[in-house]
């Protein structure tokens, strides 16, 4: 079997009359965990959204694009083979049901259920097992809409990794959070890591990656301009020069931070 996860050929997307992502390259091993920084406009949360087939690029002949070694998917089985959590998700969040109801919803990709899911208690089982493990039960009867941003996307992730997901994708996941939630969520994001899957994370704060990511993606204007290691990437020279400013980094415990 492949050890190869994701590999994306050639990738360009255009908005209107403006090519957001450009000839985006990139392959991705089994248990490969990634991080993806630049600038607002840089064809980040495009490129996750190409990873996630959510969205498509360009059909040129050079494009390519295999996941799990296939190119052709039934999008409702891709679906529970890879999570996607980010700020547009948070539709989920605005509405009456419970948090075991969010995470039980995950095993059918459906917002609650309908009369055609044929939900058992070994779902439920499944739901309230899932919530334990990442420290969230308390939460199980309370209205999702009731919670903190915090409290919410770390339920999103549990709704995502309900299915085993072989790829979870966090685009600006934690986005309007405070310090503590946001290192509440990385923690959060840690314990899902392991050799059989990958974790994709889409960030503006290097304080949000996790210390298992050792590979990061600088990008800027559409154009994937470094792919390595971390130590390599969150340097303040590359920083500096990403940013069009002087960037200054700090690493603590395999915790990176910066400011300008």
């Amino acid at each position: 079997m492949s050890d190869i996860t994701l590999k994306i050929e050639h990738a360009t997307v255009r908005r209107d009359t403006r090519e957001i992502l450009k000839d985006a390259s990139l392959t991705i091993k089994k248990g490969e965990n990634i991080s993806i920084i630049g600038p607002n406009g840089a064809g980040k949360s495009t490129l996750v959204g190409v990873m996630a087939r959510k969205i498509y690029p360009l059909a040129r002949d050079e494009y390519k694009n295999e996941i799990f070694g296939e190119e052709k998917w039934i999008i409702s089985d891709l679906r529970k083979r890879i999570g996607l959590i980010s700020p547009q998700e948070d539709d989920y969040c605005n509405t009456r049901y419970k948090v075991l109801e969010i995470v039980v919803s995950g095993l059918y990709s459906s917002l609650g259920f309908d009369f055609h899911h044929d939900v058992d208690d070994s779902d439920w089982e499944k739901g309230e097992r899932a919530l334990k493990d990442a420290g969230l039960y308390h939460l199980r009867d309370k209205r999702i809409d009731t919670l903190s941003t915090g409290e919410r996307r770390r339920v999103l992730v549990v709704r995502a990794e309900i299915t085993q997901p072989r790829m979870l994708i966090l685009d600006e996941a934690s986005s309007g959070m405070d310090f503590p939630s946001r290192e509440d969520f990385r923690r959060s994001i840690s314990s899902y890591a392991s050799k059989e899957r990958n974790i994709i994370m889409v960030t503006h704060e290097l304080s949000e990656i996790i210390p298992e990511a050792d590979r990061v993606i600088l990008m800027r204007d559409g154009f994937i301009v470094f792919d390595g290691k971390k130590s390599e990437a969150l340097t303040e020279e590359r920083l500096s020069e990403l940013y069009s400013r002087k960037v200054y980094v700090s690493e603590k415990n395999g915790i990176y931070t910066a400011f300008s």
